[in-house]
């Protein structure tokens, strides 16, 4: 008899759905990403995105990275996210199947000489809803989506961990030839004081030159402990993405080893790559999730239907409770029907608004994504130009000084011509530097807004 109402209630399981149809919003971006004087040409047939293990070819920040991924806790957080909202969809998923349950119980009575022995054991369900329309359905498919989109948010952030590891590497890489080359200053301007109080002392040179010298040598000493403090400050920042302390061994070379070591992210010219980024994926999750809460809301304002049954034996002697004539058995429907909608259109009119606040975000991700990819390809494709062109200033710089520093030691050119060229080699290699971290950092940026780690 059981096995008939479960059966019964399985077909009945395969009632209407509530739901409205879920068709993917088209893209309110364009359909190719931008073209220009700032974008290089994409190559034909290129396939868009990078695994991180292609991106990144540099061993020692592989082993950075890798251990980030062992030991971030924002990334473990994330991960038990995925985890929580997968046992919730268990839990929903398996109320649209009927709990069975087995009882047995004994009653035993004595009065005057009298004894009085009943024994009973059911199995059966309770108060389980047939649910003709739907609604446990559309609460189960919301659970679904819902716990895909944590495992998309998941993955977002594992990629965000990804990069943002690796631009904290090569940020460290950046400082730290910073406060080498605010130490070769200081050590050349020390140089340049050191001969400016000789050639004053011999009466070559006036004490205005000697002061000009030190300010140039304070300013490098002054660069040189702003320096030392970053680079402390970006290893503990690294430390912490990696989740544990990065030894010596493990640090970058140098910015030009990155450059060597970081791979550039082809980004193709079809703009429908933007729909497999995670966070964008996680958006239409949700969209999706709402979607479905609105066929619950839906489905609230019908009758609910319940089932209670139950099928067992019962017997005054516990040797003959099976093999006696006690068998029972009993079936308790039951329904409800809202006659006062009041909350049930309420419920239903904010699980629309919900599903056009989540629409409206969904086609915000694919807008923010579309920025970010433009943006990002419009600085890859002007940072070779401007590198080769801060190079090649450095090295104009460079020669300038040597001759300003020969003419003012022959006496043939005042100090501040010497000091206003070595003060621009200065900035000129600071900015030098700042460029190849920009290159380094961009081909990083595209990887992580490109978002399809392959």
């Amino acid at each position: 008899m059981t096995r008939a109402l479960i059966g019964a209630s399985a077909l009945l399981l395969a009632g209407c759905s509530m739901t409205p149809a879920y068709e993917r919003p088209a893209p309110p971006v364009p359909a190719t990403l931008p073209q220009g004087e700032a974008y290089a040409a994409p190559a034909a047939g290129e396939t868009a995105g990078l695994a991180w293990t292609e991106l990144v070819q540099d061993a020692r920040l592989r082993t950075v990275i890798e251990r980030a991924l062992a030991n971030n806790r924002d990334l473990r957080a994330a991960i038990a996210n995925v985890q929580s909202a997968r046992a919730q969809y268990r839990v929903q998923r398996a109320a649209q199947l009927p709990t069975v349950t087995a009882d047995a119980g004994a009653s035993l009575t004595r009065q005057n000489d009298a004894r009085q022995n009943s024994y009973s054991a059911d199995i059966g369900f309770s108060a389980f809803e047939i649910d003709l329309f739907g609604r446990v359905r559309s609460l189960t498919e919301a659970a679904l989506e819902t716990y895909l989109a944590t495992e998309e948010g998941a993955r977002s952030t594992r990629i965000a961990l990804i990069a943002e590891t690796a631009s904290a590497y090569a940020t460290l890489a950046a400082d730290q030839e910073l406060l080498a080359l605010a130490r070769q200053t200081q050590a050349s301007a020390q140089r340049t004081l050191d001969l400016t109080r000789s050639l004053n002392a011999a009466g070559l040179a006036g004490k205005l030159d000697v002061h000009q010298a030190e300010t140039t040598v304070e300013q490098a000493v002054s660069d040189v402990a702003a320096t030392v403090t970053q680079v402390a400050q970006d290893r503990n920042a690294l430390n912490l993405l990696a989740g544990t302390p990065i030894e010596d061994a493990l640090l970058p070379l140098s910015l030009d080893s990155l450059i060597a070591g970081i791979s550039r992210v082809p980004a193709g010219l079809s703009s429908d790559i933007l729909l497999r980024r995670p966070d964008v994926l996680q958006a239409e999750h949700q969209l999706k999730a709402a979607n479905a809460d609105v066929g619950a809301a839906r489905a609230a304002m019908f009758p609910t239907i319940s089932l209670t049954s139950a099928i067992g034996v019962a017997s005054s002697a516990l040797s003959s409770l099976f093999s006696g004539g006690g068998f029972a058995w009993s079936v308790s429907p039951s329904a409800s029907l809202p006659i006062f909608g009041g909350a049930n259109r309420g419920n239903l009119d904010y699980s629309k608004a919900q599903r056009d606040l989540y629409l409206a975000q969904y086609e915000q991700a694919i807008q923010t994504a579309f920025q970010e990819v433009a943006d990002g390809l419009a600085r890859a494709g002007t940072i070779d130009a401007q590198q080769a062109a801060q190079r090649r200033l450095v090295t104009a710089n460079a020669r300038a000084y040597d001759l300003a520093e020969q003419r003012y030691r022959a006496g043939v050119d005042t100090f501040l011509t010497a000091l206003t060229s070595q003060r621009s080699l200065y900035s000129a290699r600071q900015s030098a530097i700042a460029t190849n971290l920009a290159l380094v950092s961009n081909r990083i940026l595209l990887y992580r807004v490109i978002g399809a780690d392959q």
